[in-house]
């Protein structure tokens, strides 16, 4: 049984090699691969989507805590850089995530600015990414061509 359910549509536009459109909901984007990668840049790639899932779910995350709480955040910003790196002692690199986070409020106690940290790691996105999901293939059949025009 599924508790939340999340659906995105994508379909190749052909304006360029891996051009695609991104339908969520009432949200429509354009993804593409960078020049270098044969694409034409005309949206973000695959992993900047990623990326930037985890910078925003951990900025709505640490927002929401403190309206839970009234806390004074004024402002948070994040940053998060993903690059795939080789562990001392490895074989294979891994995906490396290096999240900062930037809390403005005059007012926030060194307490709550710890614990706002804090809850920036549980963010959801964070916790899908780093757990172990469970991702099912199958095929599909071909939409009604009448959905191209």
């Amino acid at each position: 049984m599924a508790l939340r359910r999340t659906r995105v549509f994508v379909k190749e536009t052909g304006e360029s090699p891996y051009a695609v459109r991104i339908e969520m909901g009432a949200h429509l984007l354009t993804g593409d691969e960078p020049v270098d990668a044969g694409g034409w840049n005309l949206g973000p790639a695959p992993f900047d989507l990623m990326t930037a899932a985890l910078a925003e779910c951990t900025a709505m995350t640490v927002r929401w805590y403190a309206l839970q709480h009234d806390w004074p955040l004024d402002h948070v910003e994040v940053t998060v850089d993903r690059a795939k790196k080789l562990p001392a002692g490895a074989s294979e690199p891994v995906d490396v995530f290096d999240k900062t986070v930037i809390l403005r409020g005059s007012r926030l106690s060194e307490g709550q600015r710890a614990r706002l940290l804090e809850i920036a790691t549980k963010c959801p996105i964070q916790r899908v990414l780093e757990g172990a999901p469970t991702i099912m293939t199958k095929a599909g059949t071909p939409l009604d061509e009448a959905f191209d025009s």
